[in-house]
């Protein structure tokens, strides 16, 4: 490392005072490797990253924090020519993960986490600018999301079955908002698997979130109901860091929702709860037990508006 001002570079070092995202810049532009022939050298060398992924990190968007992240950071202090250790020296601490960080925050009078300015404009693109005003013709009565984990850690897929109730006559679709927790990982797929059809799909790559019509096969008219199952699901390995969660928002209320957590078969969690927060009430936390399948479940009753999920260490 160089010192003194902390401008310029000796012998390969990175800037004295740097943080991770303006050192890896700076290695980066001094290599004269663009992030496609860097993304490829890491491949020859068994490391996954993604392009985006490497673009996050000198921007500063996001962070290398899992074991498979820093193995790659460790690969391109080799590729970009600058002393072991001079960029993993500069990775702040791991962000905090689970919901410890979620429940310091009082959730929004409509129950709802994602920023409306990231949701409105693409509701508006999918025809449904008024969405978040507008009175629900649809009543969620039972919801299962069933969330696998593969051997990495990472999200592989989310497979849901929702049964809703028309309040109101010749009700088509439902909106979908889902939000990649690694949108650095890519925009997942979204697969119509039972009663449904994908339409409208719109996405908002720097914040992970997605927007999109699932349409109904059949419109239900008022005290009808309609039974329909998607997925979405992700590419890898490597597959997006999860943040070992998976949680529900609820902006109305859900008669009955049941959450499963898979786990691949080389992974065996140590602790598992289930956690709740409503505006009205104090959060909840709630050990569960791993069954003989490798998996966790929690049912919530008459829940919502709020947020409702497992955890894991």
């Amino acid at each position: 490392m160089t010192s003194g001002a902390g401008t310029g570079r000796e012998a390969g070092g990175t800037p004295f005072g740097e943080s991770f995202p303006e050192a890896l810049r700076t290695a980066i532009s001094a290599s004269g490797l663009s992030l496609d022939r860097i993304q490829a050298r890491l491949q020859r060398q068994g490391v996954s990253v993604s392009v985006t992924a490497l673009s996050y990190w000198q921007s500063g968007k996001r962070q290398p924090e899992r074991q498979s992240s820093i193995a790659a950071v460790q690969a391109l202090e080799e590729i970009l020519e600058i002393p072991a250790g001079s960029l993993i020296s500069l990775l702040p601490p791991p962000r905090p993960r689970g919901t410890n960080s979620r429940k310091r925050s009082s959730l929004p009078d409509d129950g709802l986490a994602f920023a409306h300015t990231v949701l409105r404009p693409l509701l508006a693109r999918v025809g449904a600018p008024h969405a978040l005003e507008q009175h629900h013709q649809l009543a969620l009565v039972s919801l299962h999301d069933r969330c696998d984990i593969a051997a990495d850690g990472g999200q592989r897929a989310v497979t849901t079955r929702a049964v809703f109730q028309a309040s109101t006559s010749r009700q088509d679709r439902w909106l979908l908002v889902y939000s990649q927790d690694d949108p650095a990982a890519g925009t997942p797929v979204l697969h119509a698997e039972r009663n449904c059809t994908v339409g409208r799909v719109e996405v908002d790559a720097d914040h992970g979130v997605t927007v999109a019509e699932l349409l109904f096969d059949s419109a239900i008219d008022k005290g009808e109901t309609c039974l329909i199952e998607y997925s979405v699901s992700n590419d890898g390995p490597p597959f997006p860091e999860c943040r070992n969660t998976h949680y529900r928002e609820f902006r109305r209320p859900v008669r009955e929702y049941l959450l499963e957590v898979r786990f691949d078969s080389g992974i065996m969690p140590a602790r598992c709860t289930q956690y709740s927060r409503t505006a009205t009430a104090e959060p909840m936390r709630r050990d569960i037990r791993v069954d003989r399948t490798n998996a966790v479940h929690a049912v919530a009753l008459d829940f919502g508006p709020g947020v409702f999920g497992i955890d894991w260490s």
